[in-house]
């Protein structure tokens, strides 16, 4: 029986193992992928734009070579974060079903079965994309994920999306020597609003020097209306439909949380800053299900900095709690 099992090994799930070892709690980190799964999946020698600060579980321990990390700096140091401090952390190992029995909960895995006091999920949202929903969108040169330029190079690639993942891929694919289009809506280019989830201008500068160097083509979007195998069917603003020649799309419009756990515990959702995410006690992070815990993509808090900082705070409570109740029983 554990005091508590967190599901997944991102930012958030890494500082939650932490926190729980701190406190001498029985503890178990489940994650279906790898440790930092999400950093896994950005681009290949993608610079991560937050402050080292930032991304860091503890001042001074992430020092990349320049000002900002690379996705390998940033993983490195949180694989090492996890082997040094010995957290206990199972990586590839997929949870199925998580159901409460009386008092605690049932994790059933695809490889074991185990109990606990309490859960946290802090599973990420990059493994759950959103889909166009046009004809074509199966075929194997569509991808929902960017990782590299290379197998790219002099190919007509086409990025769909309007936030800083189909940016930095354009950008990426662009410079490294793609023929370029970015398919976007006028707003989502022309917007400065950070809230509006427009491209940063870290990744806007740059883009509008490539469109002056003619490397990269821009499409302003009205919607996608079929994928073909050598060509894609869209509709511009103007309500025209166009057909460009294509050998790859990718994808890049978002992803949302699978909150199909959390529903079956009983779990209220409500609608949140970047979609669906549970109701949750704004202190604890405890959802209306009694020893159901949320944090990272799971809740409005969703970039790393809020992911590593939340469970420092939580942890302690559900210590708190786990210890109230012992003295109660």
């Amino acid at each position: 029986m554990f005091d508590l099992i967190i599901i997944g090994a991102g930012p958030a799930g890494i500082s939650a193992a932490f926190e729980a070892k701190k406190h001498n709690l029985t503890y178990l980190v489940v994650e279906k992928g790898l440790i930092g799964n999400t950093i896994y999946n950005y681009p290949v020698g993608l610079t991560v734009f937050s402050t080292v600060n930032e991304l860091e579980f503890a001042k001074g321990e992430l020092k990349p070579a320049r000002k900002k990390p690379t996705r390998e700096e940033l993983l490195s140091y949180y694989v090492r974060f996890v082997l040094e401090n010995e957290l206990n952390i199972q990586t590839e190992e997929k949870v199925g079903t998580v159901e409460r029995l009386n008092d605690h909960f049932k994790i059933v895995t695809d490889k074991a079965e185990y109990e606990s006091k309490s859960v946290l999920f802090a599973i990420g949202a990059m493994d759950y994309p959103r889909s166009l929903g046009v004809k074509g969108e199966n075929l194997p040169k569509v991808h929902d994920q960017f990782r590299e330029t290379y197998p790219w190079v002099k190919k007509r690639a086409l990025i769909i999306g309007g936030g800083n993942s189909a940016g930095e891929a354009a950008l990426f694919l662009a410079e490294e020597g793609a023929d370029t289009t970015l398919a976007i809506f006028r707003n989502d280019w022309e917007s400065t609003d950070p809230k509006h989830g427009c491209i940063k201008y870290w990744v806007k500068q740059p883009l509008e020097k490539e469109l002056k160097k003619n490397c990269l083509k821009l499409f302003f979007l009205g919607k996608v209306l079929e994928i073909r195998e050598d060509e894609v069917v869209l509709e511009n603003e103007n309500g025209e439909v166009e057909t460009l020649q294509n050998d790859v799309v990718f994808v890049l419009i978002g992803s949302d949380a699978d909150l199909t756990m959390l529903k079956k515990l009983g779990v209220k959702t409500e609608n949140g800053k970047s979609g669906e995410v549970p109701v949750y006690d704004e202190e604890t992070f405890e959802t209306n299900a009694p020893g159901v815990y949320v944090a990272g993509h799971f809740t409005n808090h969703r970039h790393i900095k809020e992911a590593i900082s939340v469970p420092k705070k939580i942890v302690p409570k559900i210590a708190a709690k786990l210890v109230s109740s012992m003295r109660t029983s």
